[in-house]
């Protein structure tokens, strides 16, 4: 049966699959990048994303599946379907959306995702209706199930480590796979058998739809999935900077060429000097003592001493304690400016350290690695740029690979 497909609905429903998982994660992403969103809105949006793309790439596979000819569609099954798809989808965005996921509870999201796609499926396969019965092969029945909790794990993966740009599509390129591989598994499984009059009787009781009918509403579906996808790729509007007064100046990236790209600039006061010192300059912000991290059910605050690395992440940080990064809402210029610059160091675009957790540094390319203490040691890397200052600062006159002392 499954040599029958069309090959042309096979190839258009893993393009839907694909963005539909794309738009839905990237969504789903955004919820913790962009905290001043509506994250009720948005989370229902990356719901319905995902579970358009699910439902509509699982009956596109049922229109390109070769059919007996006079096979309708139940109704109320397709429906319930549907509705099973988005509710499993919401639900299991929801767990793993609150507070710091364990490996536990992402495990059980995928398990009730996984389990929600596979009844989608076949809850939808019980809604055609004919002169015919339909049977299963078990062993396919059990791989299916499988390939989608895997799947699920693997998208919930995805949205968990917010991934952007190609990263992110070669996730959902992955992802549209793994379910399309569900759902053609399934199908190979599935057997047409002839059925008698009283079998035919009672599967055509209920409204009943057409193929030609169910094609229409999977265009609709298909032409939303697609308009959502390519809104999501049109690029935010960045805002502009604000004038910069007189006294003060910008801070440009780390190789002078001027600001970074994908961090705002970190406007500090100019120093002036001569009989004019200190007139009409504004007064020095104090280091902040603490940094905000947001938990569950608000924001909590750390101590900055327990604080080891600080690393960007789209327009937040995620900040390292020894043990575990934990998402601050600050962008890492904003953490370059409150921390105590006497004991933080920027030494990548990207990463700050705490200069006295530093237990190791060594060459690797043009750049540097280097250890920092904790319970859970972790690497951070040093831009060329960066090297020659760290070393000073650390006390070191020689770039060899070295344990750099307390």
């Amino acid at each position: 049966m499954f040599a029958g497909h069309d090959p042309f609905l096979v190839a258009l429903s893993i393009a839907v699959a694909i963005m539909g998982g794309y738009t839905g994660f990237g969504l789903a992403a955004r919820i913790r990048s962009s905290p001043s969103v509506n994250r009720r809105l948005m989370l229902a949006g990356a719901a319905a994303f995902l579970a358009f793309g699910i439902w509509t790439m699982h009956f596109i596979g049922m229109l390109a599946a070769p059919m007996p000819a006079d096979a309708v569609y139940l109704v109320l099954p397709t429906v319930v379907s549907f509705l099973i798809c988005a509710l499993v989808v919401g639900v299991s965005l929801y767990f793993v959306s609150i507070g710091e996921p364990s490996r536990l509870r992402i495990l059980a999201s995928a398990l009730l995702l996984g389990l929600g796609i596979a009844s989608m499926h076949y809850v939808g396969i019980h809604g055609l209706a004919g002169h015919f019965g339909i049977e299963h092969d078990y062993g396919m029945v059990a791989l299916s199930v499988v390939i989608a909790i895997v799947a699920a794990y693997g998208g919930l993966r995805i949205y968990l480590a917010r991934h952007g740009g190609f990263r992110l599509a070669f996730s959902a390129v992955a992802f549209g796979i793994a379910v399309s591989g569900m759902h053609y598994t399934a199908m190979y499984g599935m057997h047409f058998r002839p059925a008698g009059g009283m079998d035919h009787a009672m599967a055509m009781d209920g409204l009943t739809a057409s193929p030609q009918v169910l094609a229409l509403i999977v265009a609709l579906l298909c032409f939303l999935i697609t308009v959502g996808f390519l809104l999501f790729l049109v690029p935010e509007a960045r805002q502009r900077p604000a004038a910069v007064p007189a006294d003060q100046e910008i801070v440009s990236g780390e190789d002078g060429s001027g600001p970074e790209e994908e961090h705002p600039p970190v406007v500090r006061p100019r120093t002036i000097v001569g009989p004019l010192a200190g007139l009409g300059q504004p007064p020095q912000r104090s280091t902040a003592t603490r940094v905000p991290i947001e938990a569950a059910n608000g924001t909590q605050f750390i101590d900055a001493v327990e604080i080891r690395s600080i690393r960007a992440d789209a327009h937040y940080t995620l900040v390292h304690d020894g043990q575990r990064e934990r998402m601050c809402p600050w962008p890492i210029s904003e953490a370059e400016a409150q921390l105590c610059p006497d004991i933080f160091m920027r030494v990548h675009r990207s990463h700050i350290v705490a200069v006295p957790h530093i237990t190791f540094i060594r060459r690797e390319g043009d750049g540097a690695m280097v250890e920092l203490d904790g319970v859970v040691p972790h690497l951070v890397p040093v831009s060329r740029a960066k090297i020659a200052e760290l070393k000073s600062r650390l006390g070191l006159a020689r770039g060899e690979t070295t344990k750099a002392s307390r």
